[in-house]
Formats: C-alpha cells, sequence, structure tokens
C-alpha cells in the first residue's frame, strides 16, 4: 500500500495542490442516517469505478504518547474483517481485476478502489467491512508494528534526506499536533495497549467521520439502493469526534540546526510557516512555490542549477494542510558549493520576487501552470474521486471542484509579492543544514 512518507523528493513535488479548466462536474450528493457523507459522479467514459471511503482522521488527531496510529491503521485495517479472512482483501480486488491503496496525511486517511464497474458491489460490501467489522485483534496489530517498523527504516531512518519532513516539522511546531510524523513512534505503537487500537478505531473509523465518493461508470440510482444495503445498517458513532483546536504561536525568531545524514551531498532545509489550505494567501502562496519552483523553466531551478550551477537540485513546495502549515524550500549542493553560498542564492531568489515585481508575461505563464495542474489533477475519474471527498472534507463544498480555479485566479501579482513578503523571511522559518555522517564532530 502507499506509504504517506514517500521518498522526500517526490513527496515535496507533490504537495502542491491545484486545480483548472475543465468540463463541468455534475455530482450527487446525500447524508445517510448515520451521518455518512455520499458523493456520487457518473461517467460513462470507460467500464471503471472508483469505491473510495476518506476518513477524517490523520496524525493531527492522535493522542501525543500514541502518534503513529492513523498511519498505522491504514496497514491495519487491510487486516481482514469478521467476513473477510486475513490477507484476503487484496485477494477480491485482485481476482476482480482491480487495485486498491491507501493513503495518511497529518489530516486523513484514504482508501480507495479501482474496479471493472461490474463489481461495484465487490467494492462497496469490502469498504463497509472494513468500515464496521474490521479486525482489530493481537494477530494483525502485532503484523502490521513489524511492517510499519520496516517501512520507517527504509523511508526515513536509511533513506538520504529521509528525516527532512520529521526534522523541519518538530522545530516549525512546538505545541500543535503537526510537529509529530505521520509514521509516528514506533516506541508509541509498541507500548500501545490492543484497548488503545481498539478505541482508536471506534472512535475515527464511524460513518459520521467519513465520506463515501464513488465516480465511474455507475447508474445513480442502483448504486444509493447497494449503498443502502451495505453501508445504512453501520451505526452511527457515539461520541463526538476529536478535531484539535490548537492554535501555534508565531515563531519568536529564526531556527537553525545541523542535521547528520547518510548522504554524498550537503542540503540546505529552509521551513516557513504558511496559512492553512483555503485561505485567501495560501492560494497566492501557493502559486509564488509554483513561480519559484514548477520545472525547469522555474526561477530557482534556473538561477541555481543551469546559470550557477551551485545545486543539483532545487524546489519550494507548500504544504497543503487543514490548520496553517509549512512550505519546505530545500537544495542540495553541487560538489564543493559551500552551504552558505547556496542559501544565500535560494534567499536571493526569493527577495527578487519580495522586491520586484513579477512580468505580465511571466505572471499569465503562472496562471496557466495553475489551469494546467487543475486538469490534470481531475483528468481520471480517480482524481474526480478524490477532488469531491477532499472539497467536501475540508471545506464542506465539493462544487469546488468546479469553481476553486477561480480563487487562484483571483490572485494578483501584487499578491504574491505581499506574500512573499510576509510568510518568507528569516523570521517565520527552520534552516536546516544537512551535512554527510562522514564529518560529523
Amino acid at each position: 500500500m502507499q506509504s504517506p512518507l514517500p521518498l522526500i523528493l517526490l513527496f515535496l513535488a507533490c504537495c502542491c495542490n491545484a486545480t483548472a479548466q475543465m468540463n463541468q462536474v455534475e455530482y450527487v450528493e446525500y447524508d445517510l442516517d448515520n451521518g455518512l457523507h455520499v458523493i456520487l459522479y457518473e461517467d460513462h467514459t470507460t467500464p471503471n469505478v472508483v469505491i473510495s471511503v476518506m476518513y477524517h482522521v490523520g496524525s493531527k488527531n492522535e493522542n501525543p504518547e500514541r502518534t503513529g496510529f492513523a498511519h498505522f491503521f491504514e496497514h491495519l485495517l487491510f487486516e481482514g474483517s469478521e467476513n473477510v479472512q486475513r490477507g484476503e482483501f487484496d485477494d477480491y480486488i485482485s481476482r476482480a481485476g482491480g487495485t486498491n491503496n491507501a493513503n495518511t496525511s497529518n489530516d486523513r486517511t484514504y482508501y480507495y478502489d479501482l474496479l471493472p464497474s461490474n463489481h461495484l458491489a465487490t467494492g462497496l460490501w469490502l469498504e463497509s467491512e472494513r468500515m464496521m467489522h474490521a479486525k482489530v485483534e493481537k494477530v494483525g496489530i502485532e503484523t502490521q508494528r513489524q511492517v510499519v517498523k520496516e517501512e520507517r527504516r527504509q523511508r526515513i531512518d536509511n533513506q538520504p534526506y529521509g528525516s527532512i519532513l520529521e526534522e523541519s516539522m518538530k522545530r516549525a511546531f512546538t505545541v500543535h499536533p503537526y510537529r509529530w510524523s505521520v509514521i509516528g513512534s514506533m516506541a508509541h505503537l509498541d507500548a500501545a495497549t490492543d484497548e488503545d487500537y481498539v478505541n482508536f478505531y471506534q472512535d475515527f473509523y464511524v460513518p459520521n467521520n467519513a465520506v463515501l465518493c464513488i465516480a465511474g461508470d455507475i447508474d445513480v440510482a442502483e448504486t444509493k439502493t447497494l449503498i443502502d444495503q451495505y453501508f445504512a445498517p453501520i451505526p452511527k458513532g457515539t461520541k463526538p469526534v476529536y478535531r484539535p483546536d490548537i492554535v501555534e504561536p508565531p515563531l519568536a525568531a529564526e531556527v537553525r540546526d545541523t542535521i547528520f545524514d547518510n548522504i554524498q551531498l550537503p542540503a540546505v532545509v529552509q521551513t516557513y510557516r504558511i496559512p492553512a489550505q483555503g485561505t485567501d494567501d495560501y492560494y497566492a502562496v501557493n502559486m509564488l512555490g509554483t513561480l519559484l519552483s514548477a520545472g525547469e523553466s522555474s526561477r530557482l531551478y534556473k538561477a541555481l542549477v543551469d546559470e550557477q550551477q551551485k545545486a543539483v537540485y532545487v524546489g519550494n513546495y507548500p504544504f497543503s494542510l487543514e490548520d496553517p502549515g509549512v512550505s519546505i524550500a530545500m537544495g542540495i549542493a553541487n560538489m564543493g558549493v559551500d552551504l552558505g553560498a547556496l542559501e544565500e542564492a535560494m534567499d536571493a531568489e526569493v527577495k527578487r520576487v519580495q522586491n520586484e515585481l513579477i512580468s505580465e508575461r511571466e505572471f499569465q505563464k503562472l496562471r496557466n501552470q495553475v489551469e494546467n495542474d487543475f486538469v490534470t489533477g481531475n483528468s481520471t475519474i480517480a482524481g474526480i474521486a478524490e477532488s469531491l471527498a477532499n472539497y467536501h472534507m475540508y471545506y464542506g463544498d465539493a462544487n469546488l471542484i468546479n469553481n476553486e480555479l477561480e480563487r487562484y485566479l483571483k490572485v494578483t501579482r501584487e499578491d504574491i509579492q505581499r506574500v512573499a513578503r510576509e510568510y518568507y523571511h528569516p523570521g517565520n522559518r527552520v534552516v536546516l543544514y544537512y551535512l554527510p555522517k562522514q564529518i560529523q564532530p
């Protein structure tokens, strides 16, 4: 299954969401009596269907003494249920000619099944079993504990630059739960009791904390009947779902530190605090990130990789997070380049945006990139299903799939300059120097 912490550079490159001009997405949405929100999108272009369930639980909903539970459950809930034997969940999908996966973030956990449309009922049954009858028991817990530990070793502990998110976030946040990583603490998972795991499942894997989104080759009336059959009997959660309301105070000053890692080339990592997704300033910050680092014609790449040859890689990526989050800039130094010089060059490109209004031509190119990203992200039934679920869960408005682009197009050149000045300054960031372990004193 898909990891919440893939290879760091790929992860950073995928963390900025944008959207674009495309055909109007017509959908149906409603609520079951148990609180499950349902969104249906009918598209007969191909004989396939995506059945997805998004749960409004991520690492930020965890007990600080039990971090890693949201990601752990992403794994555990493939173990089986009262009516699906251990290891058979994937077998049902593959025998039907489909694929399935899941991922976890700071804010939510997402499961999806891509199947031939004549197996819609199979996918609905499996997801209803996950929601109502999952096996949260000792053998599965211990199996998945070992799986998660191995994942951490591969993707963080033994992966060059793999600890960047973890090291950056725990310095950028001091009280908010974004301060711990999605994969969490292995010690916390080991210390947890079976009761801890059962309680987490009962607290968060309830219909009133989920969005069921189905997209593809379906008949809406028939699909509603199947949904009633498989999901309506699931009882509503009996207590309020925990939503942290912790407000992280501003950084008092720039935070600087050095990390010694299993790497060959040193790197500079700058983590800036930025507004939450959906705010006016977030759209401007997102477009600033595109301006700085989207493709080889971006400002950072052209200046630091092509012209000055100070970096072999450089990027700047705002994270789409439900609460105020971060944008991470990273530069991997070219052979023999001093990190101070690399950092100075990265800062110089930000200062250019702060001091000089971008040209109308560059601004139009930027708007075109945002539109293209939007269209690309919603060009498949899988992309549409996830977008509809995201927009409902985070904004309470699934129709943003049709009109969020307008929010980007309202951003002006002056807005981009203003947010560069407001958020991309030394007093609002964490700076880490990543150095090879062999030079550690």
